[in-house]
């Protein structure tokens, strides 16, 4: 072993969180070596997720001293997959073993700066496990202390360590478990019968991503739901005019004004961490796209600080960046907006997106008979439905909300246009 150095300032390069269900991330290919000098913003490694490929960058300016998980290895979030430092350095990591190993370093000097989370040990008495598989034992009551080995790396509990003890739980308790109610003699639940021309096909990694988190969803947050329906003609002529002096979609104008009216209520700004309320400081609003794998919700930044023009363009380039596999924003959104009014669907409720505060179903204008001081009228309708989680947001904010929603679009020239 080579002598300590105990001055050396070492920062973990930690794998990312993209996104509340994800729980490991695989490394796709390293764009840097040990020995190189990066700078804030510079694309260090691809991170393969459930749902997406993404470029990861430096937080930091430094020089990458070392690199614990190689291109193809898969390391739980929040771990470090590298280090960086002024010398090469061997760090001892569990389950891993480093690349380079010129220097040792104690684990006492290192030191990370603000901008970088800091990794906490987890005490042996806790078992280690992942958020989303701690919720779901505590919704299941199943004690993670009655679980064997994890599946995950270090044997780390997943979601689907919990999901087999609940599948096989007896009917006694709180949860169900249709299998032991059947007789002896009926297939196991997972027994699906051949069909005639069928086929089966193994989920796909964002698949299972998809399910486990709306799984969660709907079963952990209290979903509740508020309806308004909008004269939507005075919406579709302030796009009409807007869109002739630069590209702009209904939606962008629905996502400019769910901003205003997010920044006059900030309960709709917030998420749950724990038992804390976490309030942001801008209005990232995610936006939810169909791809053929699935859906994904990349999210539009400090919607709140751009005019309608610059919400347009920012759209525009983060649903394109997701068709093509980047999804970015993932996990740092506090409201989606899921517009399937392209489709002629005129309502539904969808499922608030982790660890988001609520989500806004858009529905299709439709052509109905308007009633207004007594006159009728041939128009358009909008009808848009409000999912929001009960512990953040109570029924009558969602409800003050609706109506300033509702004031906004039957009346976009007061939110102004591209100035």
């Amino acid at each position: 072993m080579s002598e300590q150095t105990p001055s050396a300032t070492v920062i973990p390069i930690l794998l990312p969180q993209a996104g509340n269900s994800m729980e490991e991330g695989t490394i796709l290919s390293w764009r840097v070596k040990v020995g190189d000098r990066v700078k804030v913003g510079d694309v260090i490694y691809d991170l393969e997720t459930d749902k997406a490929t993404i470029e990861v960058e430096a937080e930091v300016d430094g020089r990458i001293a070392q690199i614990v998980v190689p291109a193809g290895g898969t390391a739980p979030v929040k771990t470090p997959v590298g280090y960086m430092s002024e010398s090469d350095v061997a760090i001892e990591v569990p389950g891993s073993s480093p690349t380079q190993t010129t220097t040792e370093v104690s684990a006492s000097p290192v030191a990370a700066p603000s901008a970088v989370p800091v990794i906490s040990l987890t005490p042996a008495s806790r078992r280690k496990a992942s958020p989303v598989a701690r919720r779901a034992a505590e919704v299941l009551k199943i004690d993670l202390d009655s679980i064997p080995t994890g599946s995950g790396p270090d044997g780390r509990i997943l979601l689907e360590d919990v999901e087999a003890v609940g599948r096989s739980a007896p009917a006694t308790q709180t949860i169900s478990a249709p299998s032991a109610a059947k007789p002896a003699s009926a297939p196991a639940a997972s027994a699906v019968p051949a069909m005639a021309g069928g086929s089966r096909t193994p989920m796909s990694k964002m698949r299972k991503a998809i399910a486990r988190n709306l799984t969660v969803s709907k079963q952990t947050l209290p979903h509740f739901y508020l309806k308004v329906t909008i004269d939507a003609d005075p919406l579709i002529s302030f796009q009409k005019r807007e869109k002739a002096l630069y590209a702009c979609s209904l939606n962008d104008v629905i996502v400019y004004a769910v901003s205003r009216a997010i920044l006059e209520m900030p309960a709709f700004q917030s998420q749950i961490d724990g038992d804390d309320l976490v309030q942001f400081d801008t209005v990232n609003v995610g936006i939810a796209v169909g791809l053929e794998q699935g859906l994904v919700v990349p999210v539009l930044k400090n919607a709140d600080g751009r005019n309608l023009k610059g919400i347009a363009q920012e759209s525009r380039r983060i649903v394109e960046a997701a068709k093509a596999g980047k999804i970015e924003g993932m996990g740092e959104g506090v409201f989606t907006i899921s517009n399937l009014g392209m489709f002629g669907v005129e309502e539904f409720s969808a499922i608030i997106n982790p660890p988001e505060s609520a989500i806004l179903a858009v529905g299709a204008a439709r052509e109905e008979v308007i009633v207004k001081d007594g006159a009728l009228r041939i128009g358009k309708k909008m009808t848009l439905v409000l999912s929001a989680d009960h512990r953040i947001i109570d029924g009558t904010m969602s409800a003050k909300f609706m109506a300033r929603l509702k004031v906004l679009l039957e009346n976009p020239d007061t939110i102004g246009g591209a100035a």
